[in-house]
């Protein structure tokens, strides 16, 4: 049976006619595809990748060539000086702590320019929580400046709020669970110029969740000083069962070494065990597996904007990043989204997805998606928190071809088998 037999004609006519529509998009992203794995591939021949690299260690992890021959292809490709690439780092979040807590002392500050940090950062912040551990427990100032109604950075707030104390400027490149757009490297570029106008030696971070190969610059190549993800989202291309990376100017990745371990230790420890071929394949594949995803969040947009659904961003939008937003207007419509989100997943196809409350978060949250390494967002799937405007965050892929069924299937079961 043909894959066209499984689904409404109607909503396969549509899916022919959004194919057309997307074609040329699509090729663009397959002409960025071809930039980004040649800037990989270049990158793990000048520095001669030999099999023994994938070995691992174990222990204290002394002398592991392996891994500091890949952290040098991740500052080499990412446009850094210096790399802590590790299965220690447990998410992106904790990536991004350890980043923004090593470069700050008592009496620093750091500023967020791009609005409120996601949810699990506000935590770490102590914009929310217990405040327990956070930089506000250690006399560090956090705060932030608000997006301008129309999602955009306010430059003049942003140049008067940074003053002589602000040690760390940060900047979130996706758009997490609010409804502004993701902001591409052309907009992180004037955000730094006009944070140097001001500030010219204030450490830029950068929160690089989503992004990494979702264009053909990095925000290090526009004047970032330091940038942090996971692996298990872009950087990993499906493959990295765990850890995340943290990249830049190596004054500051030794600094943060110090938290990321401890003083006098940094980076020279931390066994990789199993996990570096999985972690050279991932990034060597990256480009591909997250052109595959982007790819089809053009499909998603195209097809439920077809369907009279808010979109954003729209199939035609720039993108830098993996994540692409369907807004329903209510929580039943959107858990039953979900729902079939799930249902058409590799993994746990069987498994009905419920709303509840998940460390790090204000509201309840549902989150769908059967990915063969847990919470995967490089995998299909979709999540939010159940709030106005009721929200999901379709993210990731590891082929087009399953983002496409899959989306093809959530959409015939949403607004085909109820109606």
């Amino acid at each position: 049976m043909s894959w066209r037999d499984q689904f409404d004609p109607k909503l396969v006519a549509l899916v022919d006619q959004v194919d057309a529509q997307i074609a040329p998009r699509l090729a663009a992203i397959d002409d960025q595809i071809v930039e980004n794995q040649n800037k990989v591939l270049q990158s793990f021949r000048k520095h001669h990748v030999a099999e023994s690299y994938l070995t691992g260690s174990t222990g204290y992890g002394h002398s592991d060539e392996g891994r500091d021959v890949l952290e040098s292809i991740y500052a080499d490709v990412l446009g850094g000086e210096d790399a802590i690439v590790r299965p220690q780092i447990v998410s992106g979040t904790h990536a991004i702590g350890v980043s923004l807590l090593g470069l700050v002392r008592p009496g620093d500050e750091i500023v967020y320019i791009t609005g409120k940090p996601y949810d699990t950062l506000q935590e770490v912040l102590g914009l929310a929580g217990n405040g327990v551990g956070t930089p506000k427990e250690y006399g560090i100032g956090v705060d932030y400046v608000d997006l301008l109604p129309n999602g955009e950075v306010d430059i003049p707030a942003v140049q008067r709020r940074v003053t002589p104390k602000t040690t760390v400027v940060a900047i979130q490149r996706s758009r997490g669970y609010a409804t502004r757009d993701s902001f591409t490297i052309a907009k992180i570029k004037a955000m730094i110029d006009a944070v140097r106008a001001v500030a010219p030696d204030v450490t830029i971070f950068v929160d690089n969740a989503y992004g990494e190969f979702s264009e053909t610059v990095e925000p290090l190549q526009v004047g970032a000083n330091l940038m942090a993800g996971s692996l298990f989202k872009n950087a990993g291309g499906g493959m990295a069962k765990t850890g995340g990376y943290i990249v830049g100017d190596a004054d500051l990745v030794e600094k943060v070494s110090y938290r990321f371990t401890v003083p006098g230790l940094g980076a020279a420890e931390g066994a990789t065990v199993s996990a570096l071929p999985d972690m050279y394949q991932g990034f060597f594949i990256a480009p591909q597996t997250t052109g595959n995803a982007i790819k089809g969040a053009i499909f998603e947009a195209a097809l439920f904007a077809a369907l009279g659904m808010s979109v954003s961003p729209t199939w035609d939008a720039p993108r830098t990043d993996i994540v692409q937003t369907v807004n329903f207007g209510n929580r039943e419509d959107m858990v039953h989204f979900a729902e079939a989100i799930q249902a058409n997943s590799p993994v746990d196809s069987f498994v009905t997805p419920i709303p509840e409350r998940m460390a790090g978060y204000e509201d309840e949250v549902i989150m769908a998606g059967g990915s063969f390494v847990q919470g995967a967002t490089i995998e299909f799937s979709g999540d939010g928190p159940i709030r106005p405007p009721y929200t999901i965050y379709l993210q990731g892929g590891l082929t087009y071809a399953h983002v496409k069924l899959a989306t093809i299937g959530a959409a015939q079961s949403t607004f085909f088998d109820q109606h």
